[in-house]
């Protein structure tokens, strides 16, 4: 195996009025070819100007907005500096998830080509979810949309690099992808994003947060493939929770079981 150690990071906390607190789930990868983040959570500037994150999205998640949970002050903690940071790898670009890439002006930012498309040129609905300010440092985008092999029944997956799968995972937004990276053990955790906001919905018999079942419903730009990405979801923990760790961006009881906290 090659020298992989993945860190779990929790780069934004929300409290919300009507669901359980929340987080903002980033994986920190150290490979042998530099640090690879897998989602990036709020940036500096997010923190320094939170009125741009609009009062609607304040108002309903909460966001605590603590500079200490950036993802680059999360690094260097750990020693790291941002030019260590070559790859961030993101589920979507919604902004609790794509703010923190312009504290990583170096890095490649992957994404599922149809996500950058809807973040650049995004519907009248779509609009309304995206944060164009985050970007406007002009990323170094790696787009990706050329199907690559079968992974444990999921098609359409396209490599990032050794051990990193984009695997797409359309419903909550247009280009929404879970990011699997294979650990030093052989084990793949599947960050699944928002295609998922409750552990227990990959579960047998599944469940799901009253208000959040509701929220993803208002969110999804399909919540038919939303629903059906869910169920293979669950599919794959009944079937290979041996091999494969499945986790969501946002619940904090999950993430820390996975951080050991």
């Amino acid at each position: 195996m090659s020298a992989v150690k993945v860190h779990h990071l929790n780069c934004a906390s929300f409290r919300p009025l009507l669901s359980p607190p929340m987080v903002a789930h980033v994986l920190l990868v150290e490979r042998e070819e530099g640090l690879l983040l897998v989602d990036s959570g709020f940036g500096t500037d997010d923190l320094a100007d939170p009125k741009r994150l609009g009062q609607p999205f304040r108002a309903i998640v909460r966001p605590v907005l603590d500079p200490g949970e950036t993802a680059l002050a999360q690094l260097r903690t750990l020693g790291f500096a941002p030019e260590d940071v070559t790859d961030i790898a993101l589920t979507h670009l919604d902004l609790d998830h794509a703010g923190g890439i312009g504290d990583f002006p170096r890095a490649r930012v992957h994404v599922h080509r149809p996500e950058l498309e809807a973040a650049t040129r995004p519907t009248l609905r779509e609009k309304q979810r995206y944060l164009r300010a985050q970007w406007a440092h002009g990323p170094r985008w790696e787009q990706h949309a050329e199907p690559g092999d079968d992974w444990f029944g999921f098609p359409a997956v396209t490599a990032i690099a050794n051990d990193v799968l984009l695997i797409p995972l359309r419903g909550h937004t247009r280009g929404h992808a879970g990011v699997a990276v294979k650990d030093g053990e052989g084990h793949w955790l599947l960050h699944a994003g928002d295609a998922i906001f409750d552990r227990n919905q990959v579960r047998t018999p599944a469940s799901c947060n009253r208000s959040l079942a509701a929220f993803q419903v208002l969110m999804a730009v399909d919540n038919k493939a939303r629903r059906a990405n869910t169920e293979r979801l669950r599919e794959l923990v009944a079937s290979r929770s041996d091999e494969v760790t499945v986790f969501c961006a946002h619940d904090k009881a999950q993430y820390d079981a996975l951080a050991g906290r």
